[in-house]
């Protein structure tokens, strides 16, 4: 049909493309031939008319949206690999709207935005294999990284980790390893014996030389993994070994062996269909324990189509050498009828209380704690937004300390929302928490320290309850983005400032732990991405990591960084913006680093940077620093 008789928002929409792709294209997707267009074949045919059908209307205007929007432009899904784009729509944030597209039409248009074809999944096919081949040793007596946060206390001290700071100024960089088709490196590494354990967006989890970067084998799994690994023992058969255990985003809980690579077990923890594992799994005594949250509901709930919301977060426990579940808790209450909103559709609530967190294990108490984040649907529920103590052998709730009440939070919803039955009636800030809390020694006295999205930083006592000894404003507090984990020493509380979208973004503050009171305060360090940009950013929400003298944190500008324990003085930097040559020989480049953070083991300092999405840059490098 002629441009005049097209409807309004058709017209804006192939104007929009003409601008993106060149008249030619655009006037193909008209008249739904590709002859001569610069994607001449059938899927790029096929994979354009989709997007503009189903689209188009949301990820062309993006560009329009203010700095802080979820939704990515269509220019920035034109820069992602379409293993990426295929892999957002079957595990990632657009899974709601890719779902009823079928698996032709989630290729066709991950080929026709990435500009080829897709690659097939095939594991180990990235690996530079080891020359010879060794027995995983099992963990060192000391010196590893295990879990979340080096430990099942997680406080992110490497003390015995081979780093202190007088080391920072020789460590260079020893090797570079490239997560093939992937926007994002998310998944905190393990140092753990002889082996190092990574996860990536693509699913795969590999068993490297820590020394070289070598593969010794790859597991793939169902969806992808953003979880660190966790290195624990198991029985089989009346044998004993070593198992990896990790999650993915259908959460899916794995256990595989740490010398072959063979699959264990698997068991689904949750079968909400939007539920996903991100939190690092823990373990004692034969148990792990594993935590289930929601995001990818909670972008949806504000949809007048989509029943919002069923979603609960939960706690699980199962044994470690079957995967049989032993117990599960849920952190909110059972959902019921909401009625049903203008269009028809049903509503359900209480929802949402997911948990982002790895749990931190009490053996001395016999407990299990957990922080949790926001609700998505009413009634408010008091577990939301909370620390949560569990009873380690039956999952019952001994105490739960809540810390914004009333926040419930779905994307798309106004403040006040009297005319959306989907949303909240009154929205909530979003302050839900992403970081574990940390059980320390200080004074003769045990503390559980974490930080908040709210800006706020608290500790509890486990013997009384959660009763707050401390808490201390390092932020001013944003809804976007995590504050994904603090550290502790014994003397200081270590965080970096999220506050993404704020004047406030970026820096490093340490808190005394007896008192709470700050010890220093240092603010973000010039960018070294370029200027402010939707991309480029000072935020360092990432979980920090201390060693013996110093504090290392990464930040959205693709700056890692170490700063003095005492003073806050910036002693390190380490610019990942930039292409790497791997030993696997992946294309790689380092962005955004967000979420995980350091990991520190037996000499070497590694991180994983990109974090590829609306609101930072892409990046798909695992790095390994040493002393020289």
């Amino acid at each position: 049909m002629s441009d005049a008789r097209q409807p309004r928002r058709s017209r804006e929409i192939t104007t929009a493309l003409q601008r993106a792709l060149g008249a030619r294209l655009a006037a193909a997707l008209v008249v739904g031939s590709f002859a001569g267009a610069v994607l001449n074949d059938a899927a790029a045919q096929d994979g354009a008319a989709v997007f503009q059908t189903h689209c188009a209307s949301c990820h062309l205007a993006a560009s329009a949206l203010p700095p802080d929007s979820s939704v990515p432009s269509f220019e920035t899904l034109r820069s992602f690999a379409p293993e990426a784009i295929l892999n957002s729509m079957l595990n990632g944030r657009m899974r709601i709207q890719g779902t009823p597209l079928g698996d032709a039409n989630r290729r066709a248009v991950a080929e026709f935005l990435g500009g080829r074809s897709l690659r097939e999944r095939q594991a180990g096919s990235s690996l530079a294999r080891c020359e010879s081949s060794s027995a995983f040793s099992g963990p060192a007596a000391y010196g590893d990284w295990n879990g979340w946060g080096n430990g099942a206390h997680n406080t992110r001290f490497a003390k015995d980790g081979g780093l202190t700071a007088a080391d920072l100024p020789r460590l260079k960089l020893q090797w570079a390893f490239g997560f093939n088709d992937v926007t994002s490196a998310r998944a905190q590494p393990a140092l753990v014996g002889n082996r190092l354990f990574v996860a990536s967006d693509n699913g795969e989890v590999y068993a490297l030389d820590p020394a070289t970067g070598c593969g010794y084998w790859s597991f793939l799994a169902e969806a992808t993994v953003r979880t660190g690994v966790l290195v624990a023992p198991y029985e089989a058969a009346g044998a004993e070994g070593w198992a990896v255990f990790f999650g993915d985003l259908r959460a899916n809980a794995y256990a595989v062996d740490a010398t072959s690579g063979e699959l264990l077990w698997k068991r689904q923890i949750d079968d909400h269909p939007l539920a996903a594992i991100t939190g690092t799994i823990a373990y004692h005594d034969g148990r792990i324990f594993v935590p289930v949250q929601g995001l990818n509901e909670e972008v949806q709930g504000g949809r007048p189509e989509y029943e919002c919301c069923t979603f609960r977060g939960s706690l699980s426990s199962l044994d470690a050498s079957t995967g049989e579940s032993i117990w599960k808790t849920y952190t909110i209450g059972e959902r019921r009828s909401r009625g049903r909103n203008a269009a028809g559709t049903p509503l359900w609530g209480p929802a949402g209380g997911g948990v982002w967190v790895s749990p931190t294990v009490d053996v001395k108490r016999g407990a299990v704690y957990l922080s949790t984040g926001n609700g998505y649907a009413d009634p408010p529920q008091p577990m939301t937004d909370a620390v949560i103590a569990f009873d380690i052998d039956s999952g019952a709730v001994r105490w739960s300390r809540q810390f914004t009440a009333n926040d419930n939070w779905t994307l798309g919803c106004g403040r006040s929302n009297e005319s959306n039955a989907n949303c909240p009636q009154t929205l909530g800030p979003d302050f839900d928490f992403a970081a574990s809390p940390a059980l320390v020694s200080v004074g003769g006295r045990d503390l559980l320290a974490l930080p908040q999205k709210s800006g706020m930083a608290y500790a509890l006592d486990p013997d009384e309850n959660g009763e707050l000894v401390w808490q201390y404003r390092f932020g001013q507090g944003s809804g976007r983005g995590g504050q994904w984990g603090s550290a502790v020493d014994g003397r200081h509380f270590y965080v970096g400032v999220a506050d993404f979208g704020l004047p406030t973004a970026g820096g490093v503050v340490a808190v005394d732990l007896a008192t709470g009171e700050r010890v220093w305060s240092r603010p973000a360090e010039p960018l070294l991405c370029g200027e402010l940009t939707r991309a480029c950013s000072p935020t360092q929400g990432a979980a920090v990591t201390a060693i013996p003298g110093a504090v290392i944190a990464g930040s959205l500008d693709g700056g890692l960084r170490a700063y003095a324990a005492d003073n806050g003085d910036l002693l390190w930097q380490f610019d990942t913006n930039r292409a790497f040559e791997t030993v696997n020989g992946v294309e790689a480049n380092g962005g955004s680093m967000d979420a995980a953070g350091p990991t520190v083991a037996q000499g070497l300092l590694i991180v994983n940077s990109g974090y590829g999405g609306t609101v930072s840059m892409p990046g798909n490098v695992l790095l390994v620093f040493g002393v020289e």
